[in-house]
């Protein structure tokens, strides 16, 4: 396997660079690579926070390299799409915060990445699309679930069925990225939201963060308020509970333990 994800710990962050020049594009390798790193990140309880970004100045990700797709082998299709899928379900299933920092075009498997992440800090030069219809494909790792959600139905329409491209200021404006940052700073200011994360207790943030997420399912809002309640009681049974409620009577910072 070539390596073209690389990992770095910075304290309780982890930071992955897709690293696969020109344009950082995907392949079967790198996409098991991605949700390998994340299996074993969701076992480190050291981490809290992972954040995502490219390599280089100009692409966070242009999705598939498409001569994968050229000689029409449906095989070849049906391989990368299952890739795509479970790395993409892995991001989405990190059990702590995840920050997509969009340094340059973000493109089909690209933005479906970085749609995967919990929160988007994207700079100013950046492009983001899913133009997979352009070309007689269609958006196979979450872009046409995910980006309605983000967005809604019309901007995802316009982005899918009509293949327009979205400036980082539009991308705002829509609820596709979060905060758009000046060239060159979406690693630091992703950073420091990560930094801000590792302050929470790991374990209520997993579980938070399980609720936030169950919101999308199709269930009866008393559904979810039971949920939270469950989850309420059930941190009771890790050591971060008290820790942190103790650490605030106390007037010191908490310790946690992410247990």
């Amino acid at each position: 396997m070539t390596a073209t994800i690389d990992l770095e710990k910075r304290g309780h962050i982890a930071v992955l660079t897709i690293n696969n020049p020109p344009a950082n594009t995907w392949t079967v390798d790198s996409l098991s690579q991605l949700a390998q790193i994340v299996g074993e990140l969701n076992d480190d309880r050291e981490i809290y926070s992972l954040v995502i970004t490219g390599q280089g100045e100009k692409f966070f990700s242009a999705g598939a390299d498409l001569k994968t797709f050229a000689d029409g082998d449906k095989a070849r299709a049906a391989q990368m799409a299952l890739a795509f899928g479970e790395a993409f379900a892995a991001l989405t299933n990190f059990r702590g915060v995840s920050i997509a920092a969009i340094n340059g075009y973000a493109m089909g498997g690209g933005l479906e990445c970085a749609m995967s992440c919990d929160i988007r800090i994207a700079e100013e030069r950046a492009q983001m699309a899913l133009p997979e219809a352009t070309v007689g494909l269609l958006p196979c790792g979450g872009g046409t679930q995910n980006l309605p959600w983000l967005v809604g139905e019309g901007w995802a329409k316009r982005m899918i069925l009509f293949g327009e491209r979205v400036s980082a200021e539009r991308a705002e404006a829509i609820g596709l990225v979060e905060e758009v940052v000046p060239k060159g700073q979406s690693l630091e200011r992703a950073i420091a939201l990560a930094e801000s994360a590792c302050r929470q207790s790991p374990s209520s943030i997993s579980y938070c963060k399980s609720l936030v997420m169950s919101a999308r399912e199709t269930r009866s809002q008393f559904d979810g308020w039971r949920m939270e309640r469950e989850l309420f009681v059930k941190l009771f049974d890790t050591k971060d509970q008290a820790e942190g409620v103790n650490a605030f009577l106390e007037k010191r910072s908490p310790e946690w333990k992410n247990r």
